[in-house]
């Protein structure tokens, strides 16, 4: 599986953007799929993540109330809605996929695959 990641950009404090990831090949009823980022000087994060199977979907607090995940199975993407956006989200957003979901979706090294990443940055 490869993952592409796009929809970055400039916006400014309070506004909204989406990102994407496109997946080659398949991915199962049994993956999860989640958006991590890493700020300049910064570890990287887990930001929201999705069971591929149900749509059960996890946030992180700091994002909780203004991000959403969602995916769509026919066409292997998956998509991170940002609202209210604010100047610590700014980032280089990953998009990640774990083949076999056990349970630990905050743990990176879980995950099978990883995309190039795409900046987001929020001017104040």
């Amino acid at each position: 599986v490869q993952l592409q990641a796009s929809g970055g950009g400039l916006v400014q404090a309070g506004g909204s953007l989406t990102v994407a990831c496109a997946a080659s090949g398949r991915i199962f009823s049994s993956s999860f799929a989640g958006w991590f980022r890493q700020a300049p000087e910064k570890e990287r994060e887990f930001v929201a993540g999705i069971r591929w199977g149900t749509g059960l979907t996890y946030y992180s607090d700091s994002v909780k109330g203004r991000f959403t995940i969602s995916r769509e199975k026919a066409t292997n993407m998956v998509y991170l809605q940002m609202t209210n956006l604010k100047p610590e989200d700014t980032a280089v957003y990953y998009c990640a996929v774990d083949r076999d979901y056990r349970g630990s979706y905050l743990r990176q090294p879980e995950y099978d695959y990883w995309g190039q990443g795409t900046q987001v940055t929020v001017s104040s």
